[in-house]
């Protein structure tokens, strides 16, 4: 579920939306999502914000509605500097996420069982560091994919 081409490392983004869209348009081109793909993600963050805080730097969780996939995937960005997103669970609390992963999911029972793979992850200082400073997308995927899969 988690391709390399959906990787992306030292991303530079001045806003969440620029962040998301960049990802949103790496799905579509690779034929995960439909080109509807990048407007619903965006939308869905605005209504239903994914931002969390981590043990080491704060995360997003982007996803959007099954409608808009053509196939289960997940892509990570890691961004240069932090944006800022909403908390989930709590849209005033602002957040400035270094790290985004990305979802496209067809089957919510999918979703929630991903999502707790992702919350344990993210409470391992010492992986989201490595992803963080991981030089290259098979470094990335090395760290991510065994704990995920």
């Amino acid at each position: 579920m988690l391709r390399k081409e959906l990787i992306r490392l030292d991303v530079e983004a001045k806003t969440a939306e620029e962040a998301l869209r960049i990802m949103a348009g790496l799905f579509v081109e690779s034929g995960v999502a439909k080109p509807s793909y990048p407007d619903a993600i965006v939308a869905r963050e605005a209504q239903y914000p994914t931002a969390l805080p981590a043990t080491a730097f704060d995360i997003a969780v982007p996803h959007t509605f099954a409608e808009h996939v053509n196939e289960p995937a997940m892509g990570i960005c890691v961004l240069r500097e932090p944006v800022e997103f909403h908390q989930m669970g709590s849209p005033e609390i602002t957040l400035h996420p270094r790290l985004l992963f990305m979802l496209a999911i067809t089957d919510p029972k999918d979703q929630i069982k991903l999502l707790r793979k992702i919350m344990k992850l993210i409470q391992n200082p010492e992986a989201l560091n490595q992803i963080r400073e991981a030089k290259d997308v098979n470094e990335v995927y090395s760290i991510v994919n065994p704990q995920l899969f």
